[in-house]
């Protein structure tokens, strides 16, 4: 999936659309807390643009606030990486960087990377705001390939009419749902929205349990390929199929 394909599925109204360059001066003065981090920035990113401003005002979803979050705006932004960049640092710079939730869609070359996080209130100083729990990432051009019919699917989903609108932090954990939707169609082949919240926390915690599995046996693999002696091979192999049968659970929790 292309980013503009994407940003168009969200099908936002010309009121939301913002079209702006962002420097990339500004990541680095307010999301860079290392030397390190500042050459990531400069080095890695080419551009940044600022597609569009969701707030009561111009998408019709009332704001919210209460002790632990404030969600006022939802910020989309597109950034595009240059080949070496290493995505995973750069999404997490920049949800640090702005201080709104952000919908953020990386693409590298031919992928295209969306990234979601939720944000709260920084516990000593309250006028700032830190990441709430890990991302939710996801290579929309991922290397299993997707039939038309995920696509057509999580496309449709995607649009904001689709989504929750009692409020903009609704809004924004329904776009979480979603996308974690299409990481679970990345295993399974099929694309399912959950319908509860917590089908939803269900699906995210077996998406999370599918990929720890899967880098286990794989790690134990190779090191079954190099071990030379059979009485630690055989033992190797059968915690990988103890592995595999957790997987096939996890799978059909999704």
């Amino acid at each position: 999936m292309k980013a503009a394909t994407i940003i168009s599925a969200l099908a936002l109204p010309d009121s939301a659309l913002v079209n702006q360059r962002v420097p990339k001066k500004m990541l680095v003065e307010n999301g860079a807390p290392t030397a390190a981090d500042k050459r990531r920035i400069n080095d890695g990113i080419e551009e940044i643009h600022w597609l569009a401003a969701l707030k009561p005002n111009t998408i019709g979803v009332p704001e919210y606030s209460d002790d632990v979050r404030e969600y006022l705006e939802i910020a989309l932004l597109a950034v595009t990486l240059r080949s070496e960049a290493k995505a995973g640092r750069l999404a997490e710079l920049i949800h640090r960087a702005i201080p709104y939730p952000l919908f953020l869609i990386l693409v590298q070359g031919d992928q295209t990377i969306l990234s979601l996080t939720h944000k709260r209130r920084a516990q000593n100083e309250a006028d700032k705001f830190v990441l709430d729990g890990d991302s939710v990432d996801v290579n929309a051009s991922g290397d299993a390939p997707l039939s038309a019919e995920v696509i057509r699917q999580f496309l449709d989903a995607l649009a904001l009419s689709k989504q929750p609108r009692a409020s903009l932090w609704q809004l924004y954990q329904g776009w979480i749902d979603t996308v974690v939707a299409l990481q679970a169609s990345q295993i399974s082949g099929t694309f399912r929205q959950a319908i509860t919240k917590e089908a939803a926390i269900a699906r995210r915690e077996a998406v999370q349990k599918c990929g720890e599995l899967e880098a286990r046996i794989a790690s134990l693999r190779n090191a079954a390929a190099k071990e030379k002696q059979m009485g630690r091979r055989v033992e190797l192999n059968l915690e990988i199929k103890g592995l595999e049968s957790e997987l096939v659970e996890a799978k059909g929790k999704l």
